[in-house]
């Protein structure tokens, strides 16, 4: 049976690099193309790649350090757009989730009876702007905030059982005539000895310390995803009724707060996925870019404008964020599910199939391996876009940039990077 070109791809982001000796590149994206401008393939004849459309999504373009935006990534031409998520609100829709709890809760919160609501904070790229906003947002909420030049300071702590962090400070909360302190017992960047952040199995091991050093102080768990906070859950927080918040709405996570989870947010994955293939398919056809965005197309998709934002000044499209607890989890347990409003099939004679290359930084990433890609996967069939999905490594942009030898091959490009400062990775190849 062959196997097919997307699963082959898919199979090749773990491996070409090891297979290039052996000549099979070419088969991941690597070799020579000739193609004729087909419908199914790539009209490379009449297109320059530094002129196709491209998407940059998930990682915004930007300064890891500052925050400051790639302006030059973000006009690469005038058909490059970014599509995420709105991380500011997304940060402070968390943080308030955490707040709401421990208002409605803290009869019961207080383990050891200290009168400090202790919690710690896995937290997933130091550099990574949506894990700054989301620590931000956490703290900033909880009063547990320094601010540095106008900022929240969005560092990893370490460990801070007595208050005296200059990174952090202890926040003061008052529920039924009673004050509380709120305190960031601990946080840290969970990343791996390879290098890959964002990691799961670290936050697992990184709960098992804290709770063998402070336990009876953790009252609650938080992390910048779902990944990590899941991972914390099953180690340690489920057995022992520890309310553990993530981001992102994994379907694991979602199902888990039928058990205790204590709640996530939804980034609106199927409105990001959607808009990722759907601003690439409105500039391949040379139509407004709002078509089947904000107007609606003649299928008769269209999104409602409480799903998501754009600024123009940035290029970017963002999704708003809607908190997930015990009250709506099951409006929210398949993650995989189009979104109703876009989920119509266009018709090929007026979109003819074109030929897309998209990568995911990580091929391992909970979130966009079990999440994102499946909503990709679907919405590119309705589009009639041909999609080679490259799974990266976590770690190095040249796991991915290798395999892209070839982009005359393609019609249009969407980009996961594994760092938000490695654009000029990507566009230096279209150039």
């Amino acid at each position: 049976m062959e196997m097919s070109r997307r699963r082959f791809l898919e199979v090749c982001g773990l491996g070409a690099m090891g297979l290039a000796n052996v000549g099979v590149l070419a088969g991941c994206g690597g070799g020579s193309s000739s193609s004729t401008g087909s419908s199914s393939g790539a009209s490379s004849g009449t297109v320059a790649n530094k002129d196709k459309p491209l998407v940059w999504f998930n990682r915004q373009p930007s300064n890891s350090s500052t925050g400051e935006l790639d302006t030059a990534a973000l006009n690469f031409n005038d058909k490059t757009y970014y599509v995420g998520f709105d991380a500011n609100q997304g940060g402070e829709a968390q943080g308030k989730m955490v707040k709401d709890y421990i208002e409605k809760n803290i009869a019961s919160l207080d383990r050891n009876g200290d009168g400090v609501i202790g919690y710690v904070l896995a937290i997933g790229d130091v550099g990574h702007n949506d894990s700054i906003a989301r620590t931000r947002g956490v703290r900033s909420t909880l009063g547990t905030a320094v601010e540095k030049d106008g900022k929240a300071v969005s560092d990893p702590i370490g460990t801070n059982t007595d208050g005296s962090s200059s990174l952090v400070q202890d926040g003061k909360l008052e529920v039924g005539g009673k004050a509380y302190i709120v305190r960031e017992l601990a946080s840290q960047e969970m990343k791996n000895s390879a290098g890959a952040t964002w990691d799961a199995a670290t936050a697992g091991n990184a709960i098992g310390t804290w709770a063998s050093s402070f336990g009876d102080q953790i009252d609650i768990i938080v992390s910048n995803n779902d990944g990590m906070g899941m991972s914390m859950y099953n180690a340690w927080s489920k057995d022992n009724k520890v309310p553990t918040f993530g981001y992102d709405a994994n379907s694991d996570a979602v199902a888990a707060i039928a058990d205790g989870y204590a709640g996530t947010i939804s980034q609106h994955a199927d409105v990001q996925a959607y808009l990722t293939l759907r601003l690439l398919r409105n500039s391949l056809d040379g139509v407004d870019i709002n078509t089947g965005i904000a107007k609606a197309d003649d299928a008769g998709n269209v999104l409602t404008e409480d799903l998501y934002k754009y600024v123009e000044a940035d290029r970017s499209y963002y999704a708003i964020n809607v908190a997930v607890t015990a009250d709506n989890y099951t409006d929210f347990t398949d993650s995989t599910k189009t979104y109703d409003g876009v989920s119509k099939q266009l018709d090929s004679s007026k979109s003819a199939p074109k030929k897309v290359w998209l990568d995911i930084y990580n091929a391992a990433d909970n979130f966009l391996s079990s999440t994102y890609q499946p909503l990709l996967q679907q919405y590119d069939k309705l589009l009639n876009l041909n999609v080679d999905y490259i799974g990266g490594d976590g770690q190095t942009e040249s796991n991915i940039t290798n395999r892209l030898g070839n982009p005359s091959e393609y019609d249009a490009f969407a980009i996961n990077m594994v760092k938000t400062d490695n654009a000029s990775s990507y566009t230096s190849l279209l150039s």
